[in-house]
């Protein structure tokens, strides 16, 4: 990505905090199947977040688990220390109904991301990925932003940042 100023795209300027929740098999990036996940590590996929988060004048709280009750600990404790999450349920999505409620519960918005288009049919680009199944954190979030990889979470980064900057976009959750 070029070295661009992506503050200019905001009109807010307050500093947020935003969580980037990675849940299981995130951490086994760069081994898994390229076809679906490209060749990015975990590391590197939290380095270009970060990276992101500066450029857009933002703070990245990184947190990565492979435990739904550790997932779960954090996002009660770090919820009054942040403006919004980001969240890549990864192997809890058709499964987690604890996780989704307990970002719900703290009232801030929470973007849903997808390396992969997890709705894809057997004839997309890269095939199907859960099959049937639909996640359990879709219903309880603000938002979603899935199938462009790590591009997945520029997007949602960046809808969230303005959208915490535009005080009508998410009406009564802020102030």
């Amino acid at each position: 990505m070029p070295d661009q100023d992506l503050t200019a795209a905001r009109t807010g300027s307050k500093v947020y905090r935003i969580a980037v929740i990675d849940g299981p098999n995130v951490s086994n990036l760069g081994r898994r199947n390229k076809r679906m996940y490209g060749g990015i590590t975990y590391e590197s996929l939290k380095d270009y977040v970060q990276d992101l988060g500066r450029r857009m004048g933002i703070e990245i709280e990184s947190f990565i688990s492979n435990f739904e009750g550790e997932i779960l600990e954090y996002v009660h404790e770090s919820s009054t220390r942040v403006d919004g999450y980001l969240v890549n349920p990864a192997g809890l999505t058709l499964q987690s109904t604890a996780v989704p409620m307990a970002l719900f519960d703290t009232g801030l918005p929470v973007l849903e991301v997808h390396f992969a288009n997890i709705e894809g049919s057997a004839h997309s680009a890269r095939g199907p990925v859960y099959g049937p199944g639909r996640s359990t954190f879709t219903p309880y979030l603000t938002g979603l932003c899935m199938g462009m990889r790590h591009y997945s979470y520029a997007g949602a980064l960046f809808a969230l940042v303005l959208a915490l900057d535009d005080a009508q976009f998410l009406g009564a959750q802020q102030e």
